[in-house]
Order: C-alpha cells, then structure tokens, then sequence
C-alpha cells in the first residue's frame, strides 16, 4: 500500500486507536504511584486540633441560685463528650470532680456507675421550683441518658436534689481531663455544660 492512498481520516482512526491503550494504561500507574503525596489521617487531624489545657483537678463556683435545673443531656463530639443540665433562669454555680464513690443527696447511698473513673456534678441548684414544684424527674434516675457508642461517657445517673443543690453522677472510661462553663440561653435561662476530653 502506497502513502498517498490512505486518506486523513484513516490516520486519524488509527492514532486514536493507538493512543487509548497508552491512556489507559498511564492512568492506573498515576494513582498507584508510591510518589503521590500522602494526606494525614482524618482522626490524626482531629486530635490535633482538639483543644488543650484541660485538667483533672475540681473545678467549683459558688453561686446559689433558685433557678431549677429542668433537664439533663448529652452529646458526643469529635474530642469530647458534653453534658449539659438545662436551667430555667440564670446560671448557677457549680462543684466537679473525680471522686471515689458518688451518694444521693440527703440520704448517702451509693450511686453505682460504670466507668474506671466517676464525676461528681453538683449543680447549685434544685429540681424544683420557688413553691416546691418537681421541674426535673427522669424516668429512670440510673440512665439519665443512652451513652452506649461514646468515646468517654459510661453512664449518666441522678443522684437527687437536697438543700437548693441537685447531684449527677457521670461514670466514665478513665480519669480523663474535663472541662466546666455555664452558657447563657436561650432566652432567660442558661446551661452548665461539662466536656470530658477523649484522650489526654
């Protein structure tokens, strides 16, 4: 076969014909390649920017206030579980710290708590309100909250209110460092909220 018979579109098609192996195989070669740069891990980048300074230590506030305490919560987050008591009115002050038993208020029985380590919450304030009304009675004082699947949180129970203080005892995976703060809102009312760090 002599040059001038084949025609342009003849040596088009078997350019694109030659050069689709060519692509197809430089592709898989690219991203298999071990000079590709390497990115960090998604948990390696979230313990980095977790936050730091967090202790072990009580950390307490004395303020009494009549605003009840009207429900307890929680919530996992991507260094910490948080536990948040709701208040109906301004915040209140508070007492948190690892101790080796947890007992009800007024009576002294023991809280049991699953966990290696327990948390003492007392809010300086009660359930109930100026006249006596009950304004927080969980359905089941031994699981204020489901905490199965969390990183730190073993068990959340009530441990009672007695003398315008209300007490929760927060089991946890080990002696990890915690975090305390009140938060204003929404509205009139407020939140006292305790992180607990999943790692040192």
């Amino acid at each position: 076969m002599k040059l001038h018979h084949i025609t342009p579109k003849t040596i088009l098609a078997v350019l694109a014909v030659t050069a689709v192996p060519a692509v197809a195989f430089a592709a898989p070669a690219l991203t298999g390649s071990s000079t590709a740069p390497r990115t960090a891990s998604t948990s390696a980048v979230a313990t980095a920017s977790c936050p730091s300074g967090w202790g072990s230590l009580p950390e307490a506030n004395s303020r009494m206030v009549q605003s009840p305490v009207t429900d307890v919560r929680t919530g996992k987050h991507g260094c910490f579980d948080r536990l948040v008591v709701d208040l109906g009115g301004r915040a209140s002050g508070y007492d948190v710290r690892y101790v080796r038993t947890v007992t009800q208020d007024g009576s002294g029985f023991l809280v049991p708590l699953r966990g290696g380590a327990k948390l003492q919450i007392v809010v300086r304030a009660p359930s109930y309100s100026t006249t006596g009304k009950t304004t927080y009675a969980p359905r089941n004082a031994k699981e204020l909250s489901n905490v199965s699947g969390y990183s730190t949180f073993r068990q959340v129970a009530y441990a009672g209110s007695f003398e315008g203080q209300t007490t929760i005892g927060l089991g946890v995976r080990a002696r990890l460092p915690f975090r305390v703060f009140t938060v204003r809102g929404p509205g009139t009312n407020a939140r006292l909220v305790v992180d607990v760090a999943h790692h040192w």
